[in-house]
């Protein structure tokens, strides 16, 4: 009876917030078409800003000085810039003006466990924009295996975009095609990263001889691999044990992948990269267990990037056991979120430099959707939110708490992505040259964050109700204001695919250390035989 009340709660929430009667969603969501009257463009018709005497943060260093933009360029960045009447003036006196946020790891419209997710390419960048996150990276996920036909599925996806963006490709399967394919997407389509996911057994999960093969051929393209790193194979046989205990709510989630399966996993890849001699990005590091696996191999000189995500950094996993289903079920996200201690010491491991960047693996779906789990773990859609609060959560827990400095909160939110990714210092930096993706952050202003303001289309929030110090006023991208006042001011379509050269500076070195390897077989041995 319990369960039918819930789901009877669940469908009238669900057509209350189909007939716009919620209040979830503060941002010019115009529904179906999104008609261009419901939005609205930057105020400024101006092709020219200047940013006046705020503190500029880049990664190597901070200074005061103005930043002027023309055309979407950062022209100028020096003190007391004059100009003509014909500029948008902005005052950031007292305020830091930073690289916009590019967050690594996101996915949108994406179909995944019979739904597919809440957020889309337009409402899930105008969250990001009103959280001062100016460009994302989504994954692409083959159709049917073919990379080019998942490729031309997410195209069609991404034009209802507001921001910039980028792809990585998540490898399903491994023939002669997808190789071939794999070639034409760093050369023709500007994807320069790989995906192989090692968990989610019967859908994405890929074996060890394809992770090899995949591993190589990223390689010769220059291109970065990418893994989700947990045993596949050992969580479905968790997962079987939960239910046979009678574990069925959110809690068996993360009882069934613990954080030695992620360990494993991310030893093996690492290791695996070793074999091949290619850089490996760890994505979505949850666990001590994983992230010492990272620490052992970067101390060892090899080239392995962890990238913790905001959940893992902010979040324990006391919430899975929650008696509410709805609230519980809206942590569920894989690697899952673990239990107290874990996010201390992965805070320790990004202050230190042990992880190098931070995500948010946005993948939002709502109460209804998360619903289809209500009697089986398994079938409740992992994932939660996180694009626009990323900024502002990092600030508060790694900043006010002195753990990181404010140019290393650049480096970890926008210039280190910049640079793996091989978009530096176009993105990630505010220099002379740089597009013009800014935004101006209050230190001293405040935050809170709620499921009823928020900027998603889900109707939860994992972080509902934290508070916090520091808070983004203003987002430009190109050169264009489109946060404001807490005002959005953005149109679908107006986004921009940022393509993405192979060979970032983790390739460097890597044919001498062939070479070197190469040169210490000492083989094949010139043999003789001796009769006897």
């Amino acid at each position: 009876m319990a369960h039918f009340l819930t789901y009877l709660l669940l469908s009238f929430l669900i057509i209350y917030d189909s007939l716009g009667l919620s209040q979830s969603n503060q941002f010019c969501d115009a529904g179906v078409g999104y008609p261009e009257s419901t939005c609205g463009f930057s105020s400024s018709s101006s092709s020219k800003l200047l940013i006046k005497g705020g503190t500029v943060l880049n990664a190597h260093q901070q200074e005061v000085a103005d930043v002027y933009v023309e055309d979407g360029i950062i022209v100028a960045v020096k003190p007391n810039i004059k100009v003509d009447e014909d500029v948008t003036l902005l005052d950031a006196t007292g305020k830091y003006v930073m690289p916009g946020g590019i967050d690594p790891h996101t996915h949108l419209a994406m179909e995944f466990m019979g739904t597919e997710t809440i957020d889309d390419f337009f409402s899930g960048q105008a969250a990001a924009l009103a959280g001062g996150t100016t460009m994302h990276i989504d994954f692409v996920i083959p159709v049917n295996g073919s990379l080019v036909a998942g490729f031309e599925a997410y195209k069609k996806k991404a034009k209802k975009s507001c921001m910039n963006y980028g792809f990585h490709m998540a490898i399903t399967k491994w023939d002669e095609s997808v190789s071939r394919e794999m070639e034409i997407m760093v050369k023709e389509k500007g994807i320069n990263s790989f995906k192989f996911f090692m968990a989610y057994k019967g859908s994405l999960m890929i074996s060890d001889e394809l992770l090899l093969q995949g591993l190589e051929r990223c390689k010769s393209l220059g291109a970065l691999a990418m893994v989700h790193a947990e045993n596949g194979d050992a969580v479905f046989e968790g997962q079987k044990r939960m239910i046979d205990l009678g574990i069925t709510g959110p809690e068996g989630h993360a009882l069934s992948r613990p954080p030695v399966l992620e360990g494993e996993a991310t030893a093996r890849a690492i290791r695996l990269a070793k074999f091949v001699n290619t850089p490996l990005y760890v994505v979505h590091v949850m666990s001590i267990d994983a992230m010492e696996e990272i620490a052992r191999a970067r101390k060892s000189g090899q080239k392995v990037i962890g990238e913790p995500v905001v959940s893992g950094l902010v979040l324990n996993d006391s919430g899975l056991w929650d008696p509410d289903f709805v609230t519980a079920a809206k942590y569920v996200m894989s690697p899952p979120i673990r239990e107290s201690g874990h996010d201390k010491a992965l805070q320790a491991a990004l202050s230190t430099g042990v992880l190098q960047l931070v995500g948010t693996d946005h993948c939002t779906f709502n109460s209804t959707q998360k619903a289809f789990g209500i009697d089986d773990f398994r079938k409740i859609p992992n994932g939660v939110n996180g694009i626009e609060e990323r900024m502002h959560l990092v600030w508060d827990t790694m900043v006010e708490s002195g753990q990181i400095s404010v140019t290393d909160f650049v480096r970890i939110t926008s210039t280190e992505c910049a640079r793996i990714f091989n978009i530096y210092p176009r993105k990630g930096a505010i220099l002379v040259g740089s597009d013009a993706d800014i935004i101006i952050f209050n230190p001293n202003s405040s935050f809170e964050i709620s499921a009823s303001m928020h900027h998603s289309r889900t109707d939860t929030n994992v972080y509902d109700g934290r508070k916090g110090k520091g808070k983004v006023e203003v987002t430009i991208v190109g050169g264009r204001v489109v946060w404001q006042d807490n005002e959005l001011k953005v149109v679908p379509g107006s986004g921009k695919y940022i393509e993405m050269p192979p060979f970032s500076y983790l390739f460097n070195g890597i044919d001498k250390a062939d070479a070197k390897y190469l040169s210490s077989l000492q083989a094949p041995v010139k043999r003789y035989f001796t009769a006897s």
